[in-house]
């Protein structure tokens, strides 16, 4: 299929990944949306594959897979800010807040920086409207998550045992970013910067309770001489 074909079939893709949203088929909107961001993606189309990824992201979110949305939207505004559609960067910034309730609070905070500094120019009403209620749902959770934790214990030290410290912050990168990944062993080991055999080995040996977050390995096929 020619290039110019293939972005037109991604195109139409896409429009129904939205169609789907609007109908709340969310699996087969993320999965329409998913195959149009690979083939804008491959044909070089980078706001196109900004847009797609921001309709992929609202149909994880809102099928609860909150880490992948959480790396899809941030790989949206990747995308639109490395092709200069500040605009599309901001877009996405500001649909990740409304869509994900569970943000870090920093993430959440430079979403709502950034979506401010990119859409600065922006003159839709509708925007501006969305732009409003995200500061106000910032101003919301920033304030409730202080209180939900206790401003006294944020405040004292706390003693740390650094080896116990060390593997529950290596879990919870490798279960966060298996599932980024939906599974993917070799994806997650490009993501963490180690080799997928490194990376297998530190599952079967340091966190065995991961293994079932991974995709199930594939055995190669012996050859009959």
């Amino acid at each position: 299929m020619h290039v110019r074909d293939k972005v037109r079939t991604a195109q139409v893709d896409e429009t129904r990944g939205q169609v789907f949203i609007a109908e709340r088929r969310f699996a087969e909107a993320e999965s329409v949306a998913r195959i149009a961001a690979a083939s804008f993606e491959k044909s070089g189309r980078q706001c196109f594959l900004a847009d797609a990824l921001i309709y992929q992201g609202i149909a994880l979110a809102r099928l609860h897979q909150t880490e992948r949305a959480q790396f899809t939207f941030q790989k949206a505004i990747e995308v639109a800010h490395r092709a200069g559609a500040l605009n599309r960067a901001g877009l996405a910034a500001l649909t990740m807040m409304e869509e994900m309730d569970q943000l870090p609070s920093e993430i959440l905070s430079a979403a709502f920086e950034q979506a401010r500094e990119w859409l600065a120019t922006c003159q839709s009403q509708d925007i501006k409207r969305r732009f409003e209620a995200a500061g106000k749902k910032l101003a919301l959770e920033l304030g409730g998550r202080i209180k939900s934790e206790g401003a006294a214990d944020i405040l004292f030290n706390k003693q740390y045992h650094l080896p116990e410290e060390v593997l529950k912050f290596e879990r919870a990168l490798i279960k966060n970013t298996l599932a980024k990944v939906n599974g993917s062993v070799t994806y997650a080991a490009k993501l963490l910067g180690v080799s997928h055999q490194r990376l297998a080995y530190i599952l079967e040996t340091r966190h065995k309770d991961l293994i079932n977050e991974r995709t199930p390995v594939r055995r190669r096929a012996r050859k009959d001489h």
